[in-house]
């Protein structure tokens, strides 16, 4: 089953901007220990994933009663700072769960990925 991961907010990492090189350089290596541990687990593959800009670069399209409109910035109700994502196949919710631990300290929201074929 397909997993989607949601690098929700910074969590106790921080702002990405505020933190040095060095901590932005530990991140990394975090995540990329994160690809190590889904390359090494049986069953698991990332089916895909990236870093995101920060929300003042967003666009919100929004329709209602048939008229979309469009704004910019991030979606006005949401108070986290989405920093990337991953989707990843994997045999179970926990083996999802087990392998987000490697990454830095993010608020993290995993969902399935419905199919809907």
């Amino acid at each position: 089953m397909k997993y989607f991961v949601l690098l929700a907010d910074e969590g106790e990492m921080g702002p990405w901007d505020a933190l040095s090189a060095e901590q932005q350089e530990a991140a990394m290596i975090k995540h990329g220990e994160f690809d190590e541990a889904c390359g090494a687990r049986a069953g698991v593959a990332i089916v895909g994933g990236e870093a995101l800009g920060n929300g003042s670069m967003a666009t919100t399209l929004r329709t209602r009663n048939g008229e979309m409109t469009i704004t910019d910035g991030p979606f006005a109700e949401a108070a986290e700072q989405i920093g990337g994502y991953y989707v990843i196949d994997a045999p179970d919710l926990d083996t999802v769960i087990d392998l987000c631990r490697v990454l830095p300290a993010y608020d993290i929201d995993i969902r399935p990925v419905l199919d809907v074929s």
